[in-house]
């Protein structure tokens, strides 16, 4: 197990969590304390705990924060939620707010600005921390107010923490210098070794999209909706490096016709010709893994590719990418019941035999892994290991309001973002379900993206 390993919610924390009207009141507020531990916890361990004041204040990539912005940033959002909204407290530092206002400056600015040195993103984060925590005390969970009804603010507290810290392991990820992670898997993935059918098929019919009632889901995962799909077939697993490096042998980066139009101009002018960290030394593929370079591990499915990418791939494979719609039929749907599902195996949330999530590893599982977490129509590994790219611009569900603020979805909303599905190796497992959407642009790769094909039945 990776010295991560602790980071994980425990089985009980989870479900309680999740199921917040059948917890007293004071449970409810211990077991939100002790989600915010177990986020903040995470944070040192990317940040503070492991890399010295340079690496916290450099920007590694103009597409990512300094670390030391991320540290802030997550004690400044929950001081504005948790302080000043819900317990109605004075600002503490009202002077830097526009320093960690993700809309105000774009990543590849802030490092110009004057923000707060690591000891004191640490000592204002802990400060604001040791507040919250007081103020659980007083705090009065109320369906009268929405920010408090069934404490979702705090929900989505806990979960913009885990989100910031994924993000930070990209950050990792593209950080020149010394390894601080570890190398090896000591952790493997539950596999049952049978030989799996290439797709499963998903009927035709409606299923109900979204969720309404669903405590954890944020606004652009509401209102619950039906939708009626034609059938169709999806890949049974992620698409492997195995698979992906077939493309890349066949010349798929060079055929013109394979790519969108404006993923073409993109290829051209990036010159990429693999994805993102893969290196050739004579006919080998290697990979650099958090400042190592290893073999590329056939059967681990692909990552950091962008959308482009994975939408020439389909097309090569005579395939294409599923819309969110299908994906998240394949996903959540029981068609045998007529049920919706939380997650692909049911409503609980699940453990290490289920998915691969939560920073245990710091890579993708085997494809075809965890056959206890698979959906009810038989496919794997779509919660965990890699998100994965669809053909869905990311908009609003029918019905869609914003809450609590417009920057966190509807700002976004348009065809200039691909929604991503299912999380990955990276997400924590109170931030993924079968409803959670990600968005970003179709040329990022440095987030830990894969796909899955999809084809009409």
């Amino acid at each position: 197990m990776s010295q991560y390993a602790d980071l994980r919610p425990s089985a009980r924390t989870a479900a309680l969590l999740a199921d917040g009207d059948h917890v007293a009141a004071d449970e409810f507020k211990s077991l939100v304390a002790g989600e915010l531990e177990r986020a903040r916890d995470r944070s040192f361990g990317l940040t503070t705990n492991v890399l010295e004041e340079a690496d916290l204040v450099a920007q590694h990539s103009r597409l990512m924060s300094p670390l030391v912005w991320d540290l802030a940033h997550v004690g400044n959002y929950e001081e504005l939620w948790l302080l000043r909204a819900a317990a109605g407290i004075d600002p503490m530092r009202p002077e830097i707010d526009s320093l960690y206002d993700a809309f105000e400056h774009p990543r590849s600015e802030r490092p110009k600005l004057p923000l707060l040195s690591p000891a004191e993103a640490r000592g204002y984060i802990d400060l604001v921390r040791r507040k919250v925590l007081d103020s659980l005390e007083s705090i009065r969970l109320s369906p009268d107010k929405p920010l408090l009804d069934s404490g979702f603010v705090y929900r989505m507290v806990i979960q913009h923490e885990h989100q910031h810290d994924e993000t930070m392991l990209a950050t990792h990820q593209l950080r020149r210098g010394e390894p601080v992670f570890p190398a090896g898997d000591q952790a493997p993935a539950p596999h049952d070794h049978r030989v799996l059918a290439p797709e499963v098929l998903v009927e035709a019919g409606e299923f109900v999209m979204g969720t309404s009632a669903d405590r954890w889901a944020l606004d652009n995962e509401r209102p619950a909706h039906t939708v009626s799909l034609p059938a169709f077939w999806i890949d049974t697993t992620p698409v492997s490096n195995a698979a992906y490096r077939a493309f890349v042998a066949a010349g798929g980066y060079d055929d013109e016709r394979l790519w969108d139009p404006a993923g073409w101009q993109w290829r051209c002018a990036s010159g990429k010709r693999a994805p993102a960290y893969w290196v050739r030394e004579g006919g080998t593929w290697l990979r650099r893994r958090f400042g190592r370079l290893e073999p590329l591990v056939d059967d681990e499915p692909v990552q950091h590719v962008c959308w482009y990418e994975a939408d020439a791939y389909a097309r090569w494979a005579g395939r294409r990418l599923p819309t969110e719609a299908e994906w998240e039929k394949a996903a959540s749907w029981d068609p045998a019941h007529g049920v919706k599902r939380r997650f692909p195996w049911g409503d609980e949330p699940g453990g290490p035999g289920h998915a691969n999530l939560g920073q245990t590893r710091f890579h993708p599982t085997p494809v075809g892994s965890f056959p206890a977490g698979a959906s009810p129509v038989g496919a794997r590994q779509m919660l965990g290991d890699v998100w994965e790219w669809t053909s869905t611009s990311f908009t609003g569900h029918p019905g869609f309001c914003v809450f609590p603020y417009r920057e966190y979805s509807e700002v976004f909303f348009g065809n200039d973002y691909k929604v991503l599905r299912g999380g990955s190796w990276a997400t924590d497992p109170v931030v993924v379900r079968t409803t959670f959407r990600n968005w970003d642009y179709p040329i990022r790769r440095q987030i830990f993206a894969g796909f899955r094909c999809a084809r009409d039945a």
